[in-house]
């Protein structure tokens, strides 16, 4: 099994992040508006989480956790302000502020913590923990484990259900295999549905009538009615499967062949095989992007990630990641909060206008206040008249001073001046007002 050879090999730490949506506040922070990317997020045994930006296919960093060690599942919050990895060695869920790139806390959850998911309401977190064979309830809002869930033996893939009422708990146990249900509103197992041979990853459609799951030894996945929990009919796929995601259209689900090389492709509505997608060496996990035009594996062996094309099904890019990569997560995260901090400038009065000397503003973080630099400041008059743009430096601060006619009016300047950053993709607008007094 996949997660035992994890816990043994060596590892250094790591940490895992993903993805978005935050709003515009008047202080501030991100608009709705603003530009989203979408990022992945590669768990790596080697440790690290290598993130990927999805349009351009580079790593653009690596995140290390100095408390986490050999990370596992990826999981990330349905508004994507949070990304959670699972930490086997350390029985810890690590929790990053996505925006930001920031590890905010180390939550103990059970033995070996293997899969994670996030409630569709982000309130609670689920994780699934192998060597207890239980699943530990993490409260978003507090941090803490508040209940831990008994579900039987080598508790691995996990999935919820769109409207967070139903919780589904592979065990990668050697033999007939089952699925355990848990009901959320109790957190009870309700049942276990036999679905094949060493089931070992799940997923729901996106409507939450169907589930997937991977049955590693048989070689094939089985769809079970979410409604009845019943296996309405297995399909075929390659070597030892091991991961699998569904399309956001639902139509198709997509299966890592672990010792096949290839993503197996399946229609949902037919039950029945497309296609067959060689990748990398030992691919493991799979996920997509938010339009499904492209899909996301990790390969153990080869240390890489294969992008593929949804529509042509063919490898369209490589990506090397870290050492090992296991688990991974596709989403948009927004620009990080800002916040605009103005200064006091001072007015002179000359001949034929003003000067305005030492217009400023400090452009800072707002989940960690560390300073944002190189980003262009502009300064106007509180009726909206330009005065002059400066790039903040080191620390995230811009200077400038203005030359002004007398046409804007001596009122109108000692009203004050107004800073406004316009955002971008990585951070979010801002805008403050400073004064301006008299010399």
């Amino acid at each position: 099994m996949l997660l035992g050879q994890i816990r043994k090999a060596p590892a250094t730490c790591g940490a895992l992040v993903l993805g978005a949506a935050l709003l515009l506040g008047p202080a501030g922070t991100a608009a709705a508006q603003d530009p989203v990317r979408v990022l992945g997020y590669v768990a790596n045994n080697g440790g690290g989480v290598s993130v990927l930006d999805t349009a351009t296919n580079a790593v653009t960093t690596t995140l290390l956790d100095s408390a986490g060690d050999s990370p596992y599942g990826v999981g990330v919050a349905f508004d994507g302000t949070r990304g959670y990895v699972t930490n086997v060695r350390d029985d810890t869920l690590t929790v990053i502020d996505t925006p930001t790139n920031t590890v905010d806390a180390a939550v103990p959850v059970g033995d070996g913590p293997a899969g994670v998911v996030v409630s569709p309401s982000g309130g609670h977190v689920y994780v699934s923990n192998y060597a207890a064979g239980t699943v530990s309830v993490v409260d978003a809002a507090t941090l803490t484990t508040t209940e831990t869930i008994p579900v039987g033996a080598n508790a691995d893939g996990i999935a919820i259900t769109p409207d967070g009422r139903r919780l589904y708990v592979a065990h990668d146990v050697v033999g007939a295999g089952t699925v355990t249900v848990v009901d959320t509103t109790t957190n009870t197992a309700v049942t276990d549905i036999p679905t094949g041979d060493t089931p070992t990853a799940v997923a729901v459609t996106p409507n939450g009538a169907k589930l997937v799951v991977v049955n590693k030894f048989s070689n094939n996945v089985a769809v079970v009615d979410t409604a009845s929990n019943a296996v309405v009919g297995t399909v075929p796929v390659g070597f030892i499967p091991h991961g699998v995601a569904i399309s956001p259209d639902g139509a198709r689900a997509y299966v890592t062949n672990s010792e096949g090389h290839d993503v197996s492709v399946v229609d949902l509505a037919t039950l029945a095989p497309v296609a067959r997608v060689p990748v990398g060496n030992r691919p493991i996990s799979v996920a997509l992007t938010p339009d499904g035009g492209k899909a996301y594996v990790t390969n153990y062996n080869s240390g890489t990630v294969s992008v593929v094309d949804t529509a042509t099904l063919s490898v369209v890019g490589v990506v090397p990641v870290g050492a090992n990569p296991v688990g991974i997560a596709v989403h948009a995260v927004p620009p990080a909060p800002t916040e605009l901090e103005a200064g006091s400038a001072q007015l002179q009065l000359r001949l034929l206008g003003f000067t305005v000397r030492g217009l400023d503003a400090t452009l800072t973080e707002a989940h960690t206040g560390n300073p944002v630099v190189g980003k262009v400041v502009s300064f106007r008059t509180v009726k909206g008249h330009p005065l002059c743009t400066a790039t903040t430096n080191a620390s995230g601060k811009a200077q400038c001073d203005a030359t002004v006619p007398l046409l804007v009016g001596l009122s109108t300047l000692l009203q004050g001046y107004t800073a406004g950053y316009a955002g971008d993709p990585t951070h979010g607008r801002a805008a403050a007002h400073g004064g301006i007094g008299l010399l």
